[in-house]
C-alpha cells in the first residue's frame, strides 16, 4: 500500500529515533518528506539511511533551530518550494531537562517551552494555509505518556507534554470545520538513541535496560521506534478520517500496568 501517495509532509524532530523512523516509513508509502531538526549530523545520518533503504524517496533534510518562529517559517516555505504544498505535519521536536522544580531555572523553562511547545504552535502556524487548501489535511502532534501521568524529577518536560495534549484537542476543535484533522499520539517507552546514550554514560547495562522495559508495561519490553511511527502513520493518513481531538496512548499498556490509566 501507498497509504500517502501524492502527500507531501513535514516531520520535525526528524533526526531523532521517532522522527526518523517516521521519515522512513512515510518515505516507504509513497509521501514527499521534509525532515526538519537541529542536529545537522543526525540529520546527515538519517537521511543516508533512508535514502539507503528507498532509493526513490523524495526527501529534504531541513537543519534549523525549531524554537524560533521566523526560522520555523522559512523551513515551511523551503519544503514547500523543494516538495510542494504541506499535506502532514507530524510536531516531534523535543528536548528533556532534569531539574525538580523546586530547583528549576528560567533559562530551562525558555528553552524547553521553546522547542517542546511553542515549536509545534510556529510550525501549525506556517502550514496552516496548506493543510486547510489539502481538503485533507492532517496534523499529528507527539505528546508522552508523561503528559497525562507526570512524574518527579521531570516537570518541565511533562508540562510540556500536557500543554500539547490540550493544545492538540484545542486546534481540533478551531480547524474541524477547515477539514483539517489534529491528534495527538503518546509515546511510552522507546529505545531511541538519546536513551541509549544516556544509559550509557549512566553505566546501566543491557539488561538492566531490558529489565527496565520487563517491569515498565503490560507487553514486558521496550518499543523500537517504528512502533510508534506507525501510529502517526495511521493518523496521518486518509484510514483515520474520522478521528480528530484524538490522543492516542503507544505504550504497551504502561498505565494499565501500573494503575494510573
Amino acid at each position: 500500500m501507498a497509504r500517502l501517495a501524492d502527500k507531501v509532509a513535514i516531520i520535525t524532530g526528524g533526526a531523532g529515533g521517532i522522527g526518523a523512523a517516521t521519515g522512513l516509513l512515510f518515505c516507504e508509502e509513497g509521501a514527499r518528506v521534509a525532515l526538519v531538526d537541529s542536529d545537522a549530523a543526525a540529520m546527515d545520518a538519517a537521511l543516508a539511511d533512508i535514502r539507503a533503504k528507498v532509493p526513490a524517496a523524495r526527501i529534504e533534510g531541513i537543519v534549523t533551530d525549531v524554537g524560533q518562529e521566523k526560522a520555523v517559517a522559512d523551513a515551511v516555505e523551503a519544503a514547500r518550494k523543494a516538495l510542494g504544498p504541506i499535506d502532514v505535519l507530524v510536531n516531534l521536536a523535543g528536548i528533556r531537562a532534569y531539574e525538580p522544580l523546586g530547583e528549576s531555572r528560567a533559562e530551562t523553562w525558555d528553552r524547553i517551552i521553546e522547542i517542546n511547545f511553542l515549536s509545534y504552535v510556529w510550525f501549525i502556524k506556517a502550514a496552516i494555509a496548506d493543510l486547510r487548501a489539502s481538503g485533507r489535511g492532517s496534523v499529528v502532534n507527539i505528546s508522552s505518556t508523561h503528559g497525562v501521568n507526570p512524574r518527579g524529577g521531570t516537570g518541565q518536560y511533562d508540562a510540556t507534554k500536557a500543554a500539547i495534549i490540550s493544545m492538540t484537542k484545542t486546534l481540533a476543535f478551531e480547524e474541524a470545520r477547515h477539514g483539517v484533522r489534529v491528534n495527538a499520539v503518546c509515546p511510552g517507552l522507546t529505545i531511541t538513541p538519546f536513551h541509549r546514550r544516556r544509559f550509557a554514560a549512566a553505566g546501566r547495562t543491557e539488561e538492566d535496560v531490558a529489565e527496565m522495559g520487563r517491569e515498565g508495561c503490560l507487553l514486558g519490553r521496550w518499543a523500537e521506534p517504528r512502533e510508534a511511527a506507525y501510529p502517526i502513520l495511521w493518523l496521518a493518513s486518509d484510514e483515520a478520517s474520522y478521528c480528530t481531538g484524538s490522543v492516542l496512548m503507544v505504550d504497551g499498556g504502561r498505565f494499565v500496568k501500573h494503575g494510573l490509566g
